[in-house]
């Protein structure tokens, strides 16, 4: 796919979803690894239940970076120019997220023309775990 260009993209347009198979605790430990967060309440089920939770859970920056993902499959992280994001829940094992991306705004910063999109990370029963928004500089 061809990167978007300013004058092509309208306000409304979506990004193509980005759909992850169910967080398991295999993902948990490679992203702690890769990441460097060895927080236990997402690596040790006795960790997490002393804290309150029924499980282990997904790091909430495995959430971004799979939203970053998306992002970048759209556009090259080179012209990205801004990538926000609210956590709004936690993401359980067994959850199946979808990431997308909506164009709400275009704009013209300086020399530069952008967009701005709305994100949103959903899981399979419709909860959203993040969302937030990224402004995207376009030729």
């Amino acid at each position: 796919m061809a990167p978007p260009i300013y004058d092509s993209v309208q306000v409304g347009d979506t990004l193509p979803v980005l759909q992850i198979q169910a967080v398991d605790r295999t993902t948990l430990a490679l992203f702690g690894g890769a990441s460097g967060d060895h927080n236990p309440i997402h690596l040790d089920t006795d960790f997490a239940r002393r804290a309150g939770m029924p499980d282990v859970f997904a790091q909430g920056m495995l959430g971004m970076a799979w939203l970053g993902r998306m992002l970048t499959q759209w556009a090259p992280q080179s012209q990205l120019r801004r990538f926000d994001a609210r956590f709004l829940g936690i993401t359980h094992l067994g959850n199946a997220m979808r990431c997308c991306g909506r164009v709400v705004e275009k704009f013209e910063r300086g020399d530069e023309r952008c967009v701005r999109i709305e994100l949103s990370s959903v899981n399979q029963f419709g909860q959203t775990k993040i969302a937030g928004d990224a402004v995207v500089a376009l030729p």
